[in-house]
């Protein structure tokens, strides 16, 4: 399945640490790690630990941690359009504290210099889905529209920038949108839920639900010990995009999401090298606990 993700690339500096401090006080960073991220980015990695055909549409800097970016995308199978820019690579700090609670730090940098014309017309024609994650809403909308206009499915993973950016353009295009609670809130708020055929709900630690047209479905998750949630939901959307892809009903495919989900917030880094054998695993030892 060939997906193209389209959205922030950035250079992630993970810290972990004893706790997130107050206001004028400090915490122990207890590991330092690195390494390449950004919703579009962490999306593509998990597609491709799951045998599918991902490309990444950003931009990134002329700088050290754009080379780094390339490089580690290249090893894990994915296939990139990165525009240069003479901004610099964004760089965000996550910050991980004992309990997996993560804050962010960071800017923009050269994240949003790609526009919709930097992906040729052949190659969008060619995917079979469009997933766009939180970018300038021009050019999703535009993308979004692009994409609509060749047949290609779009969805839409807006994340924390949901409340602050009008996306109302990209989401007429949209057929799902995938938030947390607190984006659903101002989805809702906004009427943007009527306006997606599928709206997926991620309750963290708590599963998901799926609103498809007048059906609700809910998957309560897996109860699994987490080591650090960024990049979790960017998995769980990568796994339901391709379970739904495999038409095995929505009430499999939000499983398979929710176990994406698990083991991205098994590891540490928001990328994840997925496959299908750890996903069916944790899928079919839930089903198993089951009553009969």
């Amino acid at each position: 399945m060939r997906v193209i993700c389209a959205g922030h690339v950035n250079w992630d500096v993970t810290l972990r640490v004893d706790h997130l401090p107050e206001p004028d006080g400090e915490g122990r960073i207890a590991d330092r790690s690195q390494s390449s991220g950004g919703s579009a980015s962490n999306a593509a990695v998990a597609l491709a630990g799951l045998d599918a055909d991902p490309l990444v549409l950003g931009s990134v800097g002329r700088d050290d941690h754009g080379t780094m970016v390339r490089r580690e995308l290249a090893a894990t199978g994915v296939e990139t359009v990165l525009i240069e820019s003479d901004d610099p690579t964004a760089v965000k700090y996550l910050i991980v504290d004992e309990s997996s609670d993560v804050a962010v730090l960071g800017n923009d940098g050269a994240n949003e210099a790609f526009g919709a014309a930097d992906l040729p017309a052949e190659t969008l024609a060619e995917a079979d889905h469009l997933h766009l994650t939180g970018q300038d809403p021009t050019t999703a909308a535009a993308l979004a529209r692009d994409a609509t206009a060749a047949d290609v499915p779009v969805s839409f993973d807006p994340g924390r920038r949901l409340p602050y950016r009008d996306y109302s353009s990209v989401l007429s295009h949209a057929d799902i949108l995938f938030c947390n609670d607190r984006e659903a809130d101002h989805a809702r708020d906004s009427g943007l839920f009527e306006a997606v055929p599928t709206v997926v709900v991620k309750h963290g630690d708590c599963g998901a639900t799926a609103h498809i047209g007048d059906q609700t479905v809910t998957n309560a998750g897996y109860p699994i010990e987490s080591v650090d949630t960024a990049g979790a939901g960017d998995a769980f959307a990568a796994g339901y995009l391709l379970a739904s892809a495999r038409e095995i009903g929505p009430e499999r495919a939000l499983a398979v999401a929710n176990a994406c989900g698990a083991l991205a917030a098994q590891s540490p880094g928001a990328q994840t090298t997925l496959d299908w054998e750890s996903v069916w695993e944790l899928v079919d030892s839930e089903r198993s606990s089951e009553p009969v």
